[in-house]
């Protein structure tokens, strides 16, 4: 089940306020910005920094990579 087209468009990184991209198909949002994953556990979206994972480089590429390829937008338009 995705998350709620309203609710993505008012998610943002709490860390930087910044847009987010969001993975289905892996049950996370991601700030390309910070390298900073959050967990989606059941349709919930966990935006705790302290709860959050940064990810490695390589982990980062991909997920820029993937969101390009699969033609996923960020959460918001960056002023």
């Amino acid at each position: 089940m995705s998350l709620d087209a309203t609710l993505l468009e008012i998610l943002a990184c709490p860390e930087d306020k910044g847009p987010l991209l969001y993975f289905e198909d892996e049950s996370s949002l991601f700030n390309p910005r910070s390298g900073r994953r959050y967990r989606i556990d059941d349709n919930i979206p966990i935006m705790l920094i302290d709860e959050s994972e940064i990810v490695d480089a390589d982990e980062a590429a991909r997920l820029v990579a993937k969101a390009e390829t699969d033609g996923i937008e960020p959460t918001f338009a960056a002023e």
